[in-house]
Formats: structure tokens, C-alpha cells, sequence
């Protein structure tokens, strides 16, 4: 029996960042038209676009991102219109008026207790829908802990998780490792550890990635090569 080599795929990403939940459901279209979809192990990695955020963030979004990055209150409510028509075009709801920002850390660290219990995706998918969609305060413990139980993860370790600083290690060799990469913005995909995909690139585009990186890791091996008597080109057959 020949064995397959999986392709183990990261994702560094924020659960604040809408880019990021753009980019999963570009990501999922591309791996569900992707053939070898069946072989490949996905990791979301940690990176938090603002570490000294405080838990919880009050006050109106738009203003909060015209003063983050010194534009008119219109140019704000624009760039928040233009988000959320691109996410419009993936399924996706956004009401970026009912954001309630604040630190991701304690998130990421749910994140990878997750992947303990096999639900990493499902934690991911849900805590990204309670911000961008429901307007759920991410930085609130017992906000947390009502999302992870909705994707059936066990209550008492939730707590217990949240009320420590169990993989608060593992969230910090993320960031350190995403540095270390040289990825300075979110989402930012690695296939194999040999290509990366920088932003919430077309579907297209990622499955091309994900087409390429296959191919590297599993070349064709030739038998029987250079035998010119058996086969047919454009210059015709040997008969």
C-alpha cells in the first residue's frame, strides 16, 4: 500500500479581523473543489492584530476605526460598507455596527484547547459569526464559554481553561512563529511550510495554491521512460 503524504495547511488569523473570516469561507470553497480535499490537515495559528487591546471595547464602531486610523467618520462608514458587500458576495452577514471589539487572547487560547477536542473549525467558525454577525462581545469570558459550548465542547473545561493560562504558550509561539515567517498581515495561509498565500485571495486563486503545492510534494514518477517505439507526439507515431 503507497503511502499519501497529507498536506498539513496553517491559517494565522484573528477572530476580529473581517478579512479573516472572508478568507476561511474563500478557503473552504477553494478546498471543497480541491481532489485531494480528503488529505489535508487544516491548523488555525494564532495572531492578534491588537495585543494591548483591553477585554472589552465600548463605543461606536465607526468611530472607534476613524480614530484607529485618522480618517473622516464617512471615509470610515465607507470602508465598513465596501467589507461588508465583499463578504455579502461569500454568504457571510456582516453588522460591523454592532462590533463589540476587545482583546482576542483569550479566544486564541479556546482556539487551540479546541483542537485538543477536534473541534478547532467549529470554535473558529463560531466565535468569528458571534463578532461579525451577532455583535458578540469576544474579549467576555462568559461569552466565550456560551460559544464554545454551542459547538459541543464541555463546559467545566471551557471554565477551566479560561480561568487559567492553559495554552497562553502555544497562543505566544504562534505570534512568535508567524515573525519569524515574516508575516506581518491576516489571513495569511502556509501549505506544506513551501508557499504561503498572503489576504482573502479569490477561491480561484487558492485553489490554484493548493493545486501547486500538491503537485511539489507528490512528483510523477516515471517507468519506462524513454521508450519512443510505443508512443505517439505531434510529429507522429513509429510504426
Amino acid at each position: 500500500m503507497r503511502y499519501i503524504h497529507a498536506m498539513d495547511i496553517e491559517i494565522w488569523s484573528d477572530v476580529v479581523c473581517p478579512w479573516c473570516y472572508i478568507g476561511k469561507r474563500r478557503f473552504e470553497h477553494a478546498l471543497a473543489a480541491f481532489d485531494h480535499r480528503g488529505e489535508v490537515n487544516v491548523t488555525w495559528r494564532s495572531f492578534q492584530l491588537d495585543p494591548s487591546a483591553p477585554a472589552t471595547t465600548e463605543g461606536d464602531p465607526v468611530e472607534r476605526l476613524a480614530e484607529k486610523y485618522g480618517m473622516s467618520r464617512a471615509a470610515a462608514e465607507a470602508a465598513q460598507a465596501r467589507v461588508t458587500a465583499n463578504a455579502a458576495t461569500e454568504g457571510l452577514d456582516f453588522h460591523l455596527d454592532r462590533a463589540r471589539s476587545g482583546n482576542t487572547f483569550d479566544a486564541h487560547r479556546l482556539i487551540h484547547y479546541a483542537k485538543s477536542a477536534g473541534k478547532q473549525d467549529a470554535l473558529k467558525e463560531r466565535l468569528m459569526a458571534g463578532y461579525f454577525v451577532e455583535g458578540a462581545a469576544i474579549g467576555e469570558h462568559d461569552v466565550l464559554a456560551r460559544l464554545a459550548v454551542e459547538v459541543g465542547l464541555d463546559e467545566a473545561a471551557v471554565l477551566e481553561v479560561l480561568d487559567s493560562d492553559a495554552f497562553a504558550d502555544d497562543v505566544r509561539r504562534d505570534e512568535l512563529e508567524a515573525r519569524q515567517l515574516g508575516i506581518t498581515g491576516v489571513p495569511f495561509f502556509v501549505l506544506d511550510r513551501a508557499y504561503g498565500v498572503s489576504g482573502a485571495q479569490p477561491s480561484e486563486m487558492i485553489l490554484g495554491a493548493l493545486q501547486q503545492a500538491w503537485t511539489a510534494a507528490h512528483p510523477l514518477q516515471m517507468v519506462g521512460a524513454g521508450d519512443t517505439d510505443t508512443t505517439c507526439s505531434d510529429e507522429g507515431c513509429a510504426v
